[in-house]
């Protein structure tokens, strides 16, 4: 099985797209570091950052501000961060985490970014079907695609 294939069963590309442009997905994160913490992915197999193609770059500029935007009204985050460790995963793809300075309420829960400023915690709350179709309804019902 590709890399690709394996990344994108265990991150659950397919049931937990938000968006999709050309050359990138973006997902809802099956483990919630932050509320509406998600996933950024290159569609094609591609194992290192500098193996992008030019077209692709330009298309993550794109995609960037649909993400921030939509987060934006969505959620009100204070700050975003943009993880790209790829240490397990070896496709090129970014976690990004929305950072809160005070708890949030979402989809009738309270939500607090425990380690606010610091490093966050990516094991996060693991999300069931219920509430990972209602974060990805109120996140598609913001989605700011210009």
């Amino acid at each position: 099985m590709s890399s690709l294939k394996n990344f994108q069963e265990k991150f659950k590309i397919s049931e937990m797209t938000i968006f999709e442009t050309e050359y990138w997905i973006w997902s809802l994160r099956p483990h919630q570091a932050t509320v509406g913490a998600g996933v950024l992915s290159l569609k094609r197999e591609c194992v290192t950052f500098g193996e992008l193609k030019q077209e692709e770059f330009t298309d993550l500029s794109n995609i960037i501000k649909v993400i921030e935007n939509t987060l934006e009204l969505t959620f009100g985050y204070n700050v975003i961060n943009y993880l790209m460790l790829m240490m397990v995963d070896k496709h090129v793809h970014y976690h990004i985490i929305p950072r809160y300075e005070k708890e949030i309420e979402v989809i009738g829960e309270i939500w607090r970014d425990l380690t606010w400023p610091n490093l966050p915690i990516l094991s996060g709350v693991e999300l069931d079907k219920i509430r990972s179709e209602d974060l990805l309804r109120l996140i598609k019902e913001n989605l700011q695609d210009e």
